[in-house]
Protein backbone atom coordinates (compact mmCIF):
# COMPACT_ATOMS: atom_id res chain seq x y z
CA UNK A 1 0.00 0.00 0.00
CA UNK A 2 2.79 2.74 0.39
CA UNK A 3 4.37 1.38 -2.19
CA UNK A 4 1.08 2.04 -4.37
CA UNK A 5 0.61 5.69 -2.77
CA UNK A 6 4.44 6.73 -3.51
CA UNK A 7 4.24 5.44 -7.04
CA UNK A 8 0.85 7.31 -7.24
CA UNK A 9 2.99 10.42 -5.87
CA UNK A 10 5.03 10.21 -8.74
CA UNK A 11 3.26 9.30 -11.49
CA UNK A 12 0.83 12.81 -10.88
CA UNK A 13 4.12 15.34 -11.12
CA UNK A 14 5.22 13.45 -13.98
CA UNK A 15 1.60 12.99 -15.89
CA UNK A 16 1.45 17.45 -14.91
CA UNK A 17 4.96 17.80 -16.53
CA UNK A 18 3.67 15.45 -19.59
CA UNK A 19 0.78 17.64 -19.68
CA UNK A 20 2.33 20.71 -19.92
CA UNK A 21 4.88 19.73 -23.27
CA UNK A 22 2.37 18.62 -24.79
CA UNK A 23 0.30 21.93 -24.87
CA UNK A 24 3.31 23.40 -25.59
CA UNK A 25 3.85 21.62 -28.43
CA UNK A 26 0.08 22.99 -29.58
CA UNK A 27 0.53 26.08 -31.86
CA UNK A 28 -2.77 27.91 -33.05
CA UNK A 29 -2.03 30.73 -35.72
CA UNK A 30 -4.72 32.89 -36.65
CA UNK A 31 -5.77 33.81 -40.09
CA UNK A 32 -3.92 36.96 -40.52
CA UNK A 33 -0.94 35.54 -39.16
CA UNK A 34 2.28 33.50 -40.48
CA UNK A 35 4.47 31.23 -38.01
CA UNK A 36 8.00 31.08 -38.99
CA UNK A 37 9.77 27.90 -37.35
CA UNK A 38 13.13 27.18 -36.10
CA UNK A 39 14.65 23.95 -35.19
CA UNK A 40 17.77 24.61 -32.97
CA UNK A 41 18.00 28.58 -33.97
CA UNK A 42 17.91 26.90 -37.81
CA UNK A 43 15.47 28.21 -39.80
CA UNK A 44 13.47 25.19 -41.53
CA UNK A 45 9.97 26.63 -42.88
CA UNK A 46 7.01 29.13 -42.60
CA UNK A 47 3.51 27.23 -41.43
CA UNK A 48 -0.05 28.85 -42.01
CA UNK A 49 -2.82 29.63 -40.38
CA UNK A 50 -4.37 26.64 -38.18
CA UNK A 51 -3.75 23.76 -36.15
CA UNK A 52 0.21 23.54 -35.82
CA UNK A 53 2.17 20.67 -33.79
CA UNK A 54 5.51 21.50 -32.88
CA UNK A 55 8.64 19.55 -30.69
CA UNK A 56 9.06 21.34 -27.43
CA UNK A 57 12.33 22.57 -27.21
CA UNK A 58 13.83 21.20 -30.44
CA UNK A 59 11.33 24.19 -32.34
CA UNK A 60 10.52 27.33 -31.89
CA UNK A 61 7.46 29.54 -33.87
CA UNK A 62 7.90 32.77 -34.25
CA UNK A 63 4.35 34.51 -35.37
CA UNK A 64 3.83 37.20 -37.70
CA UNK A 65 0.97 39.55 -37.74
CA UNK A 66 0.53 40.26 -41.47
CA UNK A 67 -2.21 42.68 -41.22
CA UNK A 68 -1.53 46.87 -41.70
CA UNK A 69 0.10 48.32 -39.25
CA UNK A 70 -0.08 51.87 -38.15
CA UNK A 71 3.04 54.04 -36.93
CA UNK A 72 2.59 57.59 -35.96
CA UNK A 73 6.21 59.58 -36.85
CA UNK A 74 6.76 62.43 -33.74
CA UNK A 75 6.98 65.97 -35.02
CA UNK A 76 10.02 66.54 -36.74
CA UNK A 77 11.71 70.26 -36.82
CA UNK A 78 12.70 70.65 -40.46
CA UNK A 79 14.33 73.69 -42.26
CA UNK A 80 13.52 73.62 -45.60
CA UNK A 81 14.97 74.73 -48.54
CA UNK A 82 14.19 78.30 -48.30
CA UNK A 83 15.33 78.47 -44.68
CA UNK A 84 11.99 78.17 -42.67
CA UNK A 85 11.85 76.11 -39.91
CA UNK A 86 8.90 74.26 -39.79
CA UNK A 87 7.45 71.45 -38.12
CA UNK A 88 6.00 67.96 -39.63
CA UNK A 89 4.47 64.87 -38.49
CA UNK A 90 3.33 61.96 -40.62
CA UNK A 91 1.93 58.41 -40.20
CA UNK A 92 2.66 54.92 -42.25
CA UNK A 93 0.74 52.39 -43.06
CA UNK A 94 2.43 49.07 -43.52
CA UNK A 95 2.44 45.11 -43.20
CA UNK A 96 4.44 42.11 -43.41
CA UNK A 97 4.56 40.95 -47.12
CA UNK A 98 7.41 37.69 -46.01
CA UNK A 99 7.17 37.01 -42.78
CA UNK A 100 11.12 34.72 -43.73
CA UNK A 101 12.99 38.19 -44.57
CA UNK A 102 11.27 40.27 -41.54
CA UNK A 103 12.06 37.87 -39.30
CA UNK A 104 15.78 36.51 -40.48
CA UNK A 105 17.01 40.16 -41.93
CA UNK A 106 15.88 42.85 -39.30
CA UNK A 107 15.41 42.49 -35.85
CA UNK A 108 12.74 44.99 -35.01
CA UNK A 109 11.18 45.94 -38.73
CA UNK A 110 8.12 48.08 -37.34
CA UNK A 111 11.19 50.66 -35.44
CA UNK A 112 13.16 50.14 -38.31
CA UNK A 113 10.80 51.54 -40.90
CA UNK A 114 9.71 54.32 -38.40
CA UNK A 115 13.14 55.59 -38.18
CA UNK A 116 13.92 55.34 -42.12
CA UNK A 117 10.50 56.91 -42.54
CA UNK A 118 11.64 60.05 -40.31
CA UNK A 119 14.79 60.36 -42.10
CA UNK A 120 13.17 60.32 -45.60
CA UNK A 121 10.57 62.68 -44.72
CA UNK A 122 13.53 65.43 -43.49
CA UNK A 123 15.48 64.33 -46.45
CA UNK A 124 12.69 65.70 -48.75
CA UNK A 125 11.47 68.29 -46.83
CA UNK A 126 14.74 70.27 -46.66
CA UNK A 127 14.83 69.68 -50.78
CA UNK A 128 11.86 71.58 -51.20
CA UNK A 129 10.86 75.56 -50.39
CA UNK A 130 7.64 75.93 -47.97
CA UNK A 131 5.01 76.98 -51.04
CA UNK A 132 5.98 73.93 -52.25
CA UNK A 133 5.55 72.18 -48.68
CA UNK A 134 1.92 73.45 -48.02
CA UNK A 135 0.73 73.55 -51.77
CA UNK A 136 1.92 69.73 -52.83
CA UNK A 137 1.44 67.89 -49.33
CA UNK A 138 -0.20 64.47 -51.50
CA UNK A 139 2.90 64.61 -54.18
CA UNK A 140 5.81 64.38 -51.07
CA UNK A 141 4.04 62.26 -49.14
CA UNK A 142 4.20 59.77 -52.28
CA UNK A 143 7.52 60.67 -53.14
CA UNK A 144 8.61 59.71 -48.96
CA UNK A 145 6.35 56.74 -49.98
CA UNK A 146 8.09 55.43 -52.87
CA UNK A 147 11.34 55.91 -50.77
CA UNK A 148 10.77 54.04 -47.64
CA UNK A 149 9.25 51.47 -49.61
CA UNK A 150 12.09 50.67 -51.73
CA UNK A 151 14.57 50.74 -49.18
CA UNK A 152 12.21 48.30 -47.05
CA UNK A 153 11.63 45.73 -49.96
CA UNK A 154 14.83 43.53 -48.89
CA UNK A 155 12.90 43.11 -45.23
CA UNK A 156 9.77 42.06 -46.48
CA UNK A 157 7.46 44.59 -45.80
CA UNK A 158 5.23 46.66 -48.21
CA UNK A 159 4.55 50.18 -47.26
CA UNK A 160 1.30 50.90 -48.22
CA UNK A 161 1.10 54.56 -47.82
CA UNK A 162 2.25 57.69 -46.20
CA UNK A 163 0.18 60.59 -44.87
CA UNK A 164 1.69 64.11 -43.96
CA UNK A 165 -0.80 65.17 -40.68
CA UNK A 166 0.05 68.19 -39.75
CA UNK A 167 2.77 71.33 -40.85
CA UNK A 168 3.04 73.66 -38.01
CA UNK A 169 4.94 76.79 -38.95
CA UNK A 170 6.48 79.58 -36.66
CA UNK A 171 3.95 82.38 -34.83
CA UNK A 172 5.54 84.78 -37.12
CA UNK A 173 5.02 83.11 -40.38
CA UNK A 174 1.82 82.52 -40.20
CA UNK A 175 1.16 86.30 -39.04
CA UNK A 176 3.17 87.46 -42.70
CA UNK A 177 0.66 84.71 -44.77
CA UNK A 178 -2.15 85.90 -42.33
CA UNK A 179 -1.22 89.38 -43.93
CA UNK A 180 -0.60 88.45 -48.09
CA UNK A 181 -3.67 86.77 -47.77
CA UNK A 182 -5.93 88.94 -46.14
CA UNK A 183 -3.83 91.63 -49.60
CA UNK A 184 -4.44 89.01 -51.67
CA UNK A 185 -8.69 89.45 -51.00
CA UNK A 186 -8.40 93.07 -51.04
CA UNK A 187 -6.77 93.01 -54.23
CA UNK A 188 -9.56 90.23 -55.78
CA UNK A 189 -11.84 93.07 -54.33
CA UNK A 190 -10.61 96.07 -56.22
CA UNK A 191 -10.50 94.24 -59.41
CA UNK A 192 -13.22 92.79 -58.67
CA UNK A 193 -15.27 95.94 -58.58
CA UNK A 194 -13.34 97.72 -61.04
CA UNK A 195 -14.82 95.48 -63.20
CA UNK A 196 -18.36 95.93 -62.12
CA UNK A 197 -18.17 99.59 -62.61
CA UNK A 198 -16.89 98.99 -65.88
CA UNK A 199 -19.65 97.16 -66.94
CA UNK A 200 -22.04 99.39 -65.32
CA UNK A 201 -20.35 102.56 -67.19
CA UNK A 202 -20.69 100.30 -70.73
CA UNK A 203 -24.00 99.96 -70.00
CA UNK A 204 -24.99 103.31 -69.19
CA UNK A 205 -23.24 104.48 -72.09
CA UNK A 206 -25.34 102.07 -74.44
CA UNK A 207 -28.75 103.45 -72.57
CA UNK A 208 -27.64 106.93 -73.99
CA UNK A 209 -27.21 106.45 -77.21
CA UNK A 210 -30.32 104.39 -77.51
CA UNK A 211 -32.37 107.02 -75.44
CA UNK A 212 -30.74 110.31 -77.57
CA UNK A 213 -31.98 108.18 -80.90
CA UNK A 214 -35.15 107.67 -79.89
CA UNK A 215 -37.69 110.92 -80.31
CA UNK A 216 -39.22 112.09 -76.46
CA UNK A 217 -37.09 108.87 -75.14
CA UNK A 218 -35.12 111.18 -72.82
CA UNK A 219 -38.05 112.99 -71.55
CA UNK A 220 -39.91 109.63 -70.88
CA UNK A 221 -37.05 108.48 -68.88
CA UNK A 222 -37.09 111.85 -66.66
CA UNK A 223 -40.50 111.38 -66.58
CA UNK A 224 -40.44 108.03 -65.10
CA UNK A 225 -37.83 108.79 -62.59
CA UNK A 226 -40.15 111.75 -61.24
CA UNK A 227 -42.78 109.28 -60.83
CA UNK A 228 -40.45 106.87 -58.88
CA UNK A 229 -39.23 109.68 -56.13
CA UNK A 230 -42.51 111.51 -55.29
CA UNK A 231 -44.63 109.10 -53.95
CA UNK A 232 -42.20 109.48 -50.77
CA UNK A 233 -44.01 113.16 -49.42
CA UNK A 234 -40.51 113.49 -47.06
CA UNK A 235 -38.20 113.96 -50.47
CA UNK A 236 -37.91 117.64 -51.81
CA UNK A 237 -37.63 117.40 -55.86
CA UNK A 238 -35.98 120.01 -57.72
CA UNK A 239 -36.34 120.52 -61.26
CA UNK A 240 -33.50 121.82 -63.66
CA UNK A 241 -34.83 123.08 -66.89
CA UNK A 242 -33.28 124.80 -70.30
CA UNK A 243 -32.79 127.90 -70.49
CA UNK A 244 -35.15 128.28 -73.19
CA UNK A 245 -38.36 127.00 -71.61
CA UNK A 246 -37.69 129.88 -69.30
CA UNK A 247 -37.31 132.49 -72.22
CA UNK A 248 -40.42 130.83 -74.04
CA UNK A 249 -42.10 131.63 -70.50
CA UNK A 250 -40.78 135.23 -70.65
CA UNK A 251 -41.35 136.19 -73.74
CA UNK A 252 -45.12 134.87 -73.34
CA UNK A 253 -45.17 136.84 -70.14
CA UNK A 254 -44.19 140.13 -72.33
CA UNK A 255 -46.24 139.56 -74.92
CA UNK A 256 -49.05 139.61 -71.95
CA UNK A 257 -48.06 142.79 -70.49
CA UNK A 258 -48.51 144.91 -73.84
CA UNK A 259 -51.69 143.75 -74.40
Amino acid sequence: MGLLAAFLGLLFPVGFIFLIILLSAVKIIKQYEQGVLFAFGKYVGLRNPGLNLIVPIYHKLEIVDLRIRTIDIPKQEVMTKDNVPVGVNAVVYFKVENPEKAVLKIRDYTYAVSQYAQTALRDIIGEIDLDTLLTEREKIASNIKNIVDKETDEWGIDVTAIKIQDIELPQDMKRVMARQAEAEREKRATIIKAEGELIASENLSNAAKKLAEAPGALHLRTLQTINDVSPDQSNTIIFTLPMEILKAFEGFKIKKTKK
